[in-house]
């Protein structure tokens, strides 16, 4: 099945149910002013407060058209008034369209099935790079100085999850949360097993072990 995310800074968004519509699943997520918290792997839209409690709008429009993750998304400003200035300002900062808020769960996916998949921009599959470390998403590779690291799938996106979200400790619920893989519920051992193995497949290029475990916290990759 197709998903195309909706990613939002209301944080009313952490209420709204996924939405099922044929072949595709729209899934709702919060997004923080540090970016997306889980993988992207399909078309993005995303709705942006005018108003925000760390940042403005327009600065977090600047930051998603600057991270490699959401650089190609759908970015909707959600205005506070029809102020012709605001909406110009929106545009100027990389919105691709505006709207009048308040919204609701109704109202977005009104939007974005009024989009169509063609409008609806796919997850950015440029490279990912950090320093010596690229992930080639397209081509489900990541490779260290050049050198392909062999990796099974689930162990090829917890990497490109760590890397996304470099020397931040991440807890085992939320790389769960992170990878998509809270249904059906999986143990939260079996994150120690995926880390295991990305360690092994790590060492065996080169890369040592810039995994770190974090006691009773969970796991960070060190960039430096």
């Amino acid at each position: 099945m197709a998903v195309i995310y909706i990613l939002m800074t209301d944080p009313q968004v952490e209420r709204y149910d996924n939405f099922d519509n044929g072949e595709t699943t729209y899934v709702f997520d919060r997004l923080a002013s540090g970016g997306p918290r889980r993988l992207l792997e399909g078309p993005v839209c995303v709705f942006v407060d005018w108003v925000l409690e760390d940042l403005s709008g327009l600065e977090m429009c600047r930051r998603l058209r600057a991270d490699s993750r959401t650089g190609d998304a759908h970015i909707t400003m959600v205005l506070e008034s029809c102020d012709a200035e605001n909406k110009r300002r929106a545009l100027a900062a990389g919105a691709d369209d505006y709207v009048l808020g308040p919204i609701d769960r109704t109202s977005v996916l009104d939007r974005v099935l009024a989009l169509g998949s063609g409008r609806v921009a796919q997850a950015s599959t440029r490279p990912f790079r950090l320093g010596d470390l690229e992930i080639d998403m397209p081509a489900l590779q990541a490779r260290w100085k050049d050198q392909p690291i062999p990796l099974r799938p689930n162990e090829f996106r917890l990497l490109r999850f760590f890397a996304e979200n470099a020397d931040r400790v991440l807890g085992r619920s939320e790389l769960i949360d992170g990878l998509g893989k809270q249904d059906p519920p999986i143990d939260e051992r079996t994150v120690d097993v995926w880390i295991g193995r990305l360690r092994r497949a790590l060492r065996q290029v080169g890369v040592g072990d810039p995994i770190r475990t974090v006691r009773s916290l969970g796991y960070v990759y060190d960039s430096h």
